[in-house]
């Protein structure tokens, strides 16, 4: 039987097939959907929970948008529905009310609320011990509606370890009636014991063309955005093909604030490539400096993109991420070292291993870059 049109569904259309392909009358009690962050993971894994949730007797239109069930879902109250994820990513779920100053935030503790800035800053970017414990001691009681519950944890690899226990024993022994929706956007990341114990689903990238006619139609939904087509090309190339960023970047662009982490890291990253394609003539305490404010993952993703490019040209190949900078990079490669190239390409790969956690970020760029000044050096 062919797939039923929905359009509705908020799901991209290179992940339709992938939506297609799943049989809920026989759903695993655990997937783990991994793929290239900002290609649509998330706003494809909360489509799929309210299917799982949906109470419509038809399973071929699920979600049906019409039940009750879907109804609480759709206005982020449905029992049944738990989604751990970080404070930076809450905003993301259903008309969630976790902003709100009357209730306080779920899983944060007496000693988050009391202590600083400082400690807050550590705790937001990651899935804390207390919330884990606590979705997982309440799934010993059935579901409030009788039917499914629904537990999202994204991004999976954003767990601690102390978490990412607490979690693979739940999977060891699952609950009846309880469905795991995991999210990584690093699979390898994961605990291979939790991957074991999880239906692998990979998340494609859509190719250029369908991306890019995707975001077109995208814009006009977003009051006041507008973005010139040579622009929205470019950031598409540098964020890797990722539509769902590219979105969040052109979003952050045209809202301008200065205090949003988004933009800060858009900025950050626009002055750091302007840095290094001074090679060694970067001044990379300047770069530091300036730039060690912003998310450390978004700073490597574009070191690590850079540096891909230079290596491409260098080994007479052609841009991925920065073809309009094709001068520059022949330029710098024609002075680059290749074996420095090439280790400093294994240092950008051993800093993402540890990107998330709580390290003197100003000090591993510092040193980051005045390695990156070396490659250029005889």
């Amino acid at each position: 039987m062919p797939p039923v049109e929905r359009s509705e569904l908020n799901i991209a259309p290179w992940l339709r097939p992938l939506w297609d392909a799943l049989d809920f009358a026989n759903f695993p009690n655990a997937i783990l959907l991994h793929g290239q962050a900002g290609i649509g993971k998330f706003a494809f894994s909360i489509e799929l929970a309210k299917a799982l949730l949906c109470e419509s007797s038809d399973r071929l239109t699920k979600p049906c948008d019409h039940c009750e069930a879907c109804h609480w879902f759709n206005t982020g109250n449905h029992p049944d529905f738990i989604a751990l994820v970080p404070e930076t990513h809450r905003k993301l779920l259903p008309h969630g009310d976790y902003e709100s100053d009357e209730t306080p935030k779920k899983g944060k503790t007496a000693r988050e609320d009391s202590d600083g800035d400082g400690a807050e800053k550590k705790e937001k970017k990651n899935i804390s011990i207390e919330e884990t414990r606590s979705a997982i001691e309440g799934l010993s009681i059935g579901s409030h509606r009788g039917g499914n519950r629904v537990i999202l944890i994204y991004p999976l690899e954003m767990l601690r370890s102390d978490s990412a226990n607490t979690l693979l024993k739940s999977l060891e022994e699952p609950p009846a009636n309880t469905i795991f929706l995991l999210l990584a956007d690093r699979v390898d990341r994961v605990l291979p014991t939790i991957r074991s114990r999880c239906r692998l689903l990979t998340a494609p990238r859509p190719n250029r063309t369908q991306g890019l006619a995707w975001l077109k139609s995208q814009l006009p939904l977003i009051a006041g955005l507008q973005a010139k087509e040579g622009d929205i090309e470019t950031i598409y190339d540098e964020q890797g093909g990722a539509p769902y960023s590219v979105l969040d970047s052109l979003r952050a662009r045209h809202n301008k604030d200065d205090k949003d982490e988004l933009t800060i890291s858009i900025a950050a990253s626009r002055y750091l490539l302007q840095s290094m394609a001074q090679g060694g003539r970067i001044a990379w305490l300047d770069a530091a400096e300036k730039t060690h404010k912003a998310q450390f993952s978004f700073l490597l993703a574009t070191m690590q993109r850079w540096v891909s490019d230079l290596l491409l040209v260098t080994q007479s190949g052609t841009p991925r991420y920065y073809p309009k900078h094709i001068g520059t990079l022949q330029g710098l490669s024609q002075t680059a070292q290749l074996p420095k190239l090439l280790h400093f390409w294994k240092s950008l790969v051993q800093a993402r291993r540890t990107e998330n956690h709580p390290l003197a970020n100003r000090i591993q760029l510092e040193a980051l870059l005045a390695q990156y000044q070396q490659i250029f050096e005889t």
